[in-house]
């Protein structure tokens, strides 16, 4: 029909026209619909991708490419801190060496005195303990004696007299005797001993014309030691 005119494609011939002189094409009616349209995917500035990488390497035990090769070669790997390790002086060494060897010395010396002065010490305190044991046995028996010279005293009577038999009476003096006997009672003086001034003691004296030393005439009463200690000396009558 005259005066209509035929439907043209522009859009596309003006694309196809465009590619083949290489320019760049204009929006198409897709890319017009979304005009206006604000695109989701954020924009990234120039060198943001990069910040994250340097704020990783800047942590504490991140390591980098040459990290490992620069820890292995470089100057003082294997000393703490980096340090190069120190050259050993013998003469210093012998030095300190003489010093402890003289401190190890002079501490085994003042143990063996410590251990002599206890040693001594614990004698000590044993022969103190023994001397208050025998001191104790010695008032024991001291106490003791005059009950043994009433015995003997009867013992002497009963012996002569017909009448009574002393059976009982001399098995306890005996017995008594013995037992002091074996914890360490001696008997001293008797009849014809030289007299001695530390064990007898002289009531009475005789002259002897014969010229001899003083010996024991008479025994009055007996004197007794105990371990080798005096009790008791012996009363005796002394001739010469």
């Amino acid at each position: 029909m005259s005066g209509v005119e035929e439907p043209r494609e522009p859009t596309v011939l003006a694309t196809e026209e465009v590619a083949q002189a290489g320019g760049s094409p204009g929006p198409t009616a897709d890319t017009a619909s979304h005009e206006g349209v604000p695109d989701p995917t954020p924009a990234t500035e120039p060198g943001a991708a990069a910040a994250p990488a340097a704020a990783r390497a800047e942590e504490p035990g991140a390591k980098g490419p040459n990290a490992e090769g620069t820890n292995a070669q470089g100057p003082g790997a294997g000393t703490p801190g980096g340090e190069e390790p120190a050259e050993v002086d013998p003469a210093r060494l012998a030095e300190q060496l003489a010093v402890v060897q003289r401190e190890r010395d002079e501490y085994l010396d003042a143990l063996r005195r410590l251990q002599a002065d206890f040693e001594n010490y614990r004698k000590r305190v044993q022969r103190q303990q023994e001397d208050v044991i025998l001191r104790a046995m010695e008032r024991l028996v001291a106490a003791m004696l005059p009950a043994l010279d009433a015995f003997e005293l009867a013992e002497e009577h009963l012996v002569g007299d017909e009448a009574v038999s002393p059976g009982g009476l001399l098995q306890a003096v005996a017995l008594l005797r013995d037992t002091l006997a074996k914890e360490g009672l001696e008997r001293i003086g008797a009849v014809g001993d030289a007299f001695d001034p530390t064990a007898h003691e002289a009531v009475e004296h005789a002259p002897d014309g014969d010229g001899q030393g003083p010996v024991v005439e008479v025994v009055l009463r007996p004197g007794y030691r105990f371990q080798g200690r005096m009790v008791r000396p012996a009363m005796v009558k002394v001739r010469g």
